[in-house]
């Protein structure tokens, strides 16, 4: 379980990277959490869940930054809250 915080914690600190993009076009991002099978589950908000981009933003510059970061994770996937 230590091993997976420590996941969260690292994947979190990779979304650090690509939240002031998304806040600045009144979005957001959130990590829910990271599956024992290395996926990374994240929400996004505001703006961004209506967005048409949404899918470009996930895949260019969300997953990028998360799996360059932390090369464990196998995928990124967006979660509804």
């Amino acid at each position: 379980m230590s091993n997976n915080h420590e996941l969260f914690v690292k994947v979190d600190q990779a979304l650090n990277q690509v939240r002031p993009y998304l806040e600045a076009d009144g979005g957001g991002i959130e990590l829910i959490q990271v599956t024992l099978d290395l996926v990374a589950q994240v929400a996004l908000k505001g703006a961004c869940t209506t967005c048409n981009m949404s899918h470009m933003t996930m895949k260019a510059g969300v997953e990028a930054a998360i799996k360059s970061a932390v090369p464990e994770i196998k995928s990124v996937e967006a979660v509804a809250l």
